[in-house]
């Protein structure tokens, strides 16, 4: 009997895994981290063999701890996947050698900016306005092909050997196709290709004008497949028996958004992991942005795609574990929220958390964090608080971005991810947005999209209706603090972002 799913998010500090029965009940989970390596300031690289240490590692563990509550063991469950689906770190890209299975050097990760000053070339030629027509997005090294050409040109013959389709520039979720399937197979889907600046928003194929453009040569870029197309089945995967379909792929916020249900126009979700990231749903067109969004497609079932709008801020969660790792103000990153809470606010304490530069809408790639308004009597816990202020306030400008993109305000704002287990956090954000929030029970809405994704490939579920958000229990957040207070935090951080 094949009635379980099997869901890998694979994100930028660490890889989840997530056993789901037909329900989407979840009966194991596993997070595993892995290195974070930063060679010199702005620049953050992975290691694949790492990556995939710890995906194997986290397919382990999940397994075992289902395998404990059906009292069953691990390899009978293993034997009762019917698909897996693949969620990861979109922008971060790394080149492929098919013939050895692994990648060239390690992978450049999104929030590297060492391509800033390609980016800043081709704005000054003028090319953005044609980059964002094309493809949504706008010249920020954030995106993968500066990255590509970066790696092409840093390894000796990799360029020559990309013109002749012999290494492949993959994002992680193609890197992981690949080694799931023993090297059988290699694809991306539409959510991660969308992502690239290499992949236009309507034409289903990789562009060859931007290939030529950001000098990628389109002989290596990967197949692209539907999100919810059969990547491949596994094939000598520890843990796992050969044969389980690979049934599913989404980039991390766009599975939020189908984890979260968000499936009707106007719908929006905020994903509070290592950044934070706000999406709306815009139905069956791309709708261009005046706000300085993203146009991205959210998923392709079949022939049919999906569009939306994003905003991504760079630091949310890893605000907080710069806090513990940096700075030593705490020893857990749960331990923000008790600290933070200590203080009635953060005794005019402004924070930016600019540590990778400025996202949507600032684009500021060179932009740096401040903590501004520090006196005497400032304690660490004022720090706390101005951090959890700040994380609030960069998707307050975000949200407002997008009601002028939508044309009206989004009024309910689904949230998941793992800082949005701090109710300060979510309280914060509540009264600077003056929405309403609501909070799922389960916080991994990415490792839920996937799952529900290839459910849906594989059949175990029949269409959109089958994953509609049914009456479930939500935590809800409403506005508290005065409109005063709020504005005048409003217009304090928008003074100190006029200093970074």
């Amino acid at each position: 009997m094949s009635d379980l799913l099997l869901a890998i998010d694979q994100g930028t500090t660490g890889s989840t895994c997530l056993v789901l029965d037909p329900r989407r009940t979840v009966l194991g989970s596993a997070n595993v981290p892995f290195p974070q390596h930063f060679p010199a300031p702005g620049l953050v690289e992975h290691d694949f063999e790492e990556i995939w240490h710890s995906v194997v590692e986290a397919i382990g563990r999940a397994l075992a701890v289902a395998a404990v509550e059906a009292r069953a063991t691990p390899e009978a469950l293993a034997r009762r996947i019917a698909a897996i689906g693949i969620t990861n770190q979109r922008e971060t890209v790394g080149i492929l050698d098919p013939s050895t299975g692994r990648a060239q050097g390690r992978l450049l990760v999104w929030q590297d900016r060492r391509t800033a000053g390609a980016c800043k070339r081709l704005f000054r030629e003028g090319h953005e306005r044609t980059v964002r027509k094309r493809t949504g997005l706008l010249l920020d090294p954030y995106f993968s092909a500066t990255k590509i050409a970066w790696l092409l040109d840093h390894h000796d013959g990799l360029r020559a050997r990309a013109r002749r389709g012999e290494v492949l520039a993959c994002t992680v979720d193609a890197l992981l196709v690949h080694r799931l399937s023993g090297g059988a197979a290699v694809a991306t889907d539409p959510s991660n290709a969308s992502r690239t600046l290499l992949w236009p928003l309507e034409g289903g194929r990789w562009d060859e004008a931007m290939a030529t453009l950001f000098d990628v040569p389109v002989a290596c870029l990967p197949p692209v497949l539907p999100s919810n197309a059969r990547f491949g089945v596994t094939r000598n995967v520890p843990g796992l028996p050969d044969g389980i379909p690979i049934h599913g792929i989404l980039g991390d916020q766009q599975a939020a958004l189908f984890g979260q249900g968000c499936f009707e126009p106007k719908t929006a979700k905020c994903t509070y992991g290592t950044g934070a990231f706000v999406m709306v749903n815009t139905g069956d067109r791309p709708v261009p942005s005046k706000a300085r969004l993203l146009t991205t497609v959210a998923w392709q079932i079949d022939d049919r795609t999906t569009y939306a709008l994003e905003g991504s801020a760079f630091m949310a969660g890893a605000v907080v574990a710069w806090l513990r790792d940096n700075l030593g103000i705490i020893e857990r990153a749960a331990d923000v929220e008790p600290l933070a809470r200590s203080v009635e606010d953060a005794g005019g304490v402004v924070f930016v958390p600019a540590h990778a530069g400025l996202g949507a809408p600032h684009w500021r790639p060179n932009a740096r964090a401040l903590i501004q308004g520090i006196t005497r009597s400032t304690t660490k816990a004022h720090i706390a608080r101005a951090a959890l202020d700040g994380i609030a306030l960069q998707i307050a400008d975000l949200m407002d971005a997008m009601a002028v993109d939508v044309g009206e305000p989004v009024t309910v704002l689904r949230v998941d991810g793992g800082a949005a287990a701090n109710d300060l956090l979510m309280q914060i954000q509540a009264d600077v947005l003056g929405v309403d929030l609501e909070r799922p029970p389960m916080l991994e809405s990415t490792a839920f999209g996937a799952a529900s994704m290839a459910g849906l490939g594989v059949g175990i579920f029949g269409d959109l209706s089958d994953l509609a958000p049914t009456s479930r229990s939500v935590t809800a957040f409403s506005r508290k603090a005065p409109a005063d207070r709020v504005q005048s935090l409003r217009v304090a951080y928008a003074r100190a972002l006029g200093c970074t």
